[in-house]
């Protein structure tokens, strides 16, 4: 009953964390697009200041470098949180701990 109880509990917990970490990822997102959009808006509207045409201000490589740039960050976090678990696949961790501590056990008893 009581490791039962401890498993579910563990199960729990692990299952907060990952939503904790999803969210957290939205938030990056979310957070992405808001100030992206309004860099590229003020970059736009600085160059159309200026005198550039709208195509030339729109396509400039200064307006969407800070996407690519911090869209490469955005891609790493996303593979992080949702193709990692996937490519170690189901259980990986549990797997890992226990190899870990069966080396620590072997060790102690040579």
């Amino acid at each position: 009953m009581i490791m039962e109880d401890f498993t579910k509990n563990t199960a729990y917990h692990r299952a907060q964390k990952r939503v904790e970490t999803i969210k957290n990822f939205y938030t990056h997102f979310i957070v992405y697009i808001v100030i992206n959009t309004i860099i590229s808006v003020f970059k736009i509207y600085d160059d159309l200041a200026e005198g550039t045409p709208f195509g030339e201000a729109f396509f400039e490589f200064g307006t969407f470098s800070v996407w690519m740039l911090w869209g490469i960050g955005l891609a790493i976090h996303a593979f992080s949180v949702f193709g990692l678990p996937y490519l170690l696949g189901p259980n990986w961790e549990e797997r890992k701990i226990a190899e870990y501590m069966e080396e620590e056990r072997d060790s102690k008893w040579e």
